[in-house]
């Protein structure tokens, strides 16, 4: 039997842990079967809830694919939501390890969220997949895009954004910032950009994410918030909004109803949770975007992906 642990602590009782949730693009065919092949008795029970909350075969599309369709933003929100809540499930379970507090990327706010009771998984698969439909429906293709801007400090971008109209999405990482909005703004951004001495790379992304253009998106998702059921959080978690550990409910909903728009100031997240005595983050899904950008945000936080915390 394995010794209870404090929250908050590996399972060796050491280091302050943040579970950190990725975002969309993480998502890729066979995520999750490894698990699945070690412990299908505690992964089925996940996709049985999934099949049932979606109405489809989630599960067979996440280990199957095809990519194409597995990458459409309706299915690979909810595809990362339902890996992280299993490797939640897993880490906790079996390995002891216990967060202090949850922080996610975009998306990866609702894998939080699940991870802290607060949602449900059933609800919270549905709303990611409605999430990702209104997202996607709220734009019309090709009419918005996004451009990371590397290698200019913020106060540069935001310049460049107050010229041209371009919006800032994600503050990813120092120098690492992610521009949205107008398809015809943006590009002009990523050309001022660049003749600054930065360089801008366009995203392949179906749609201009985290700018005043999702506002359809944002009051359609909001209407469904609105009739789901949130509970107090078992350990806080980073709101993408307000940038501060959140467990209240009322206050969770209210902050998520605006979250679409809201900048991803991940530079920021990541501070707080330094500030707030943690030593060791662990990411909680597919890949390791997020366990590469903690790194170069700040070296002192030890980061880890999943299969380096649990094997």
């Amino acid at each position: 039997m394995r010794p209870v642990m404090g929250r908050g602590t590996g399972a060796d009782g050491g280091d302050k842990v943040a579970f950190v949730y990725p975002g969309q693009g993480s998502q890729r065919v066979g995520m999750t079967r490894a698990l699945y092949e070690r412990f299908p008795e505690r992964v089925e029970p996940f996709y049985e809830r999934a099949r049932h909350a979606l109405g489809f075969d989630l599960p067979k599309l996440m280990l199957e694919g095809p990519e194409a369709e597995l990458t459409l933003t309706q299915n690979a929100q909810p595809a990362i939501l339902l890996a992280s809540a299993i490797q939640h499930a897993l880490l906790t379970g079996l390995k002891g390890v216990e967060p202090a507090v949850g922080a996610g990327h975009s998306l990866g706010e609702y894998s939080a969220l699940v991870g802290a009771g607060v949602l449900e998984l059933e609800d919270a698969l549905q709303l990611v997949h409605k999430r990702g439909l209104y997202m996607q429906e709220a734009v019309p293709v090709g009419r918005g895009a996004m451009v990371a801007v590397l290698k200019l400090p913020l106060q540069a971008v935001e310049e460049i954004c107050a010229e041209t109209g371009a919006e800032i999405a994600n503050l990813n990482a120092p120098e690492q910032i992610v521009i949205s909005g107008e398809r015809e703004a943006v590009l002009r951004a990523k050309a001022r950009a660049e003749a600054r001495g930065g360089r801008g790379i366009e995203l392949d992304v179906s749609a201009p994410f985290h700018c005043s253009l999702m506002r359809p998106a944002e009051a359609r998702l909001a209407r469904e918030l609105a009739r789901v059921p949130f509970r107090r959080a078992k350990f806080p978690v980073i709101s993408t909004v307000s940038g501060e550990p959140e467990t209240d409910p009322e206050r969770i909903r209210e902050l998520l109803m605006r979250q679409i728009t809201a900048q991803v100031r991940w530079v920021d997240y990541v501070q707080k949770l330094k500030a707030l005595g943690v030593r060791r983050c662990v990411e909680v899904g597919p890949g390791e975007v997020l366990t590469r950008l903690i790194r170069r945000i700040d070296r002192t936080l030890r980061a880890q992906t999943f299969e380096e915390a649990f094997n």
